[in-house]
């Protein structure tokens, strides 16, 4: 594992980790190399992982599901 175990951070610590890396997500994509962008997504995935853990029922936005996509286009479903 690269980074402190996502479960040993605080509430704070852990959304810092989370803006950090979906900060540095586009240039990883763009200029990392293939490990650079394997240990990215290895992190990501464990931190998104733990706060998901934390928050099952987290708000969800209406805009942000499958119908509310729906709606966003012309003509709607």
């Amino acid at each position: 594992m690269t980074g402190v175990d996502p479960g040993l951070l605080d509430d704070q610590q852990l959304m810092k980790e989370l803006e950090t890396i979906h900060r540095t997500r586009h240039d990883t994509l763009l200029h990392g190399s293939n490990d650079a962008l394997r240990i990215h997504n290895e992190r990501m995935a464990q931190l998104e992982g733990e706060y998901l853990r934390r928050n099952p029922r987290r708000p969800v936005a209406p805009g942000r599901t499958r119908e509310g996509a729906r709606d966003r286009q012309p003509g709607g479903a």
